[in-house]
């Protein structure tokens, strides 16, 4: 029999935001998969379920993800990554994929899926949903996303004023992921609306190494990938 891949939300950076049912799928499967830095470093989802995992009693299968956009390579590595997965899953051994977050908000497992879909349709998929950096940065900033007939944003931020002041505009709430590569443009947009007062900005938020940040402290600071802006007007 063909194994099962997992795709496995682990929270936004809290060991103790993961599941019960992430858990049991954590310690049921044979392999667990995870984005593996080329440095050999621990992965964000890696240190997240340190807790939880013992590397002696499982197949710990890192994998490297192309940080390119060059179509050709990114065919290759990406087919490479996946026949690693399918050779596990082929031997009928369950892969439980972890992803920081939830696996189907802009995670890597989308693409992983959809490819295991189109070259190996018999592999069985199912998804374990998880706490994303969202709803984390909501409840450590004390800031509601909606209620009532809030209209509410989900953004990657980029360097575009229009389209980034135009968002802001047109909703109540507005959350802006990948907002590293885009912050003096998005500071700018903030500044010019009169909205620096209601916006937030957390690093690696929940984890112990999280950062809040002042908005006022902000202007050159190169943040880290994993942060996050909210918007609530």
């Amino acid at each position: 029999m063909v194994g099962t891949l997992y795709g496995v939300g682990v929270g936004p950076g809290d060991p103790e935001l993961v599941t019960i049912k992430a858990f049991r799928i954590l310690r049921e499967s044979d392999v667990i998969a995870y984005p593996k830095k080329s440095k050999g470093s621990k992965s964000y989802a890696h240190k997240i379920i340190d807790l939880y995992v013992s590397p002696e009693e499982k197949t710990m299968l890192g994998l490297v993800f192309p940080m390119t956009k060059e179509p050709r390579i990114l065919e290759r590595e990406w087919n490479a990554t996946v026949d690693k997965v399918w050779e596990q899953l082929n031997d009928g051994k369950d892969v439980a994929f972890v992803t920081e977050g939830d696996p189907m908000l802009f995670s890597t497992f989308i693409h992983m899926m959809n490819l295991i879909k189109e070259r190996y349709p018999e592999a069985p998929i199912k998804v374990i949903p998880g706490i994303s950096s969202i709803n984390g940065a909501a409840a450590r900033l004390g800031i509601p996303l909606a209620e009532g007939d809030d209209h509410v944003a989900i953004i990657p931020a980029r360097n575009d004023y229009e389209a980034m002041k135009q968002v802001i505009l047109e909703n109540d709430c507005i959350v802006f992921i990948k907002v590293a590569k885009a912050l003096p443009t998005m500071l700018k947009v903030l500044s010019d609306c009169k909205l620096m007062g209601k916006a937030s900005v957390v690093t690696k938020v929940t984890s112990d190494e999280e950062v809040i940040w002042s908005m006022d402290e902000l202007e050159g600071v190169e943040l880290e990938y994993l942060s996050l802006m909210v918007v609530r007007k």
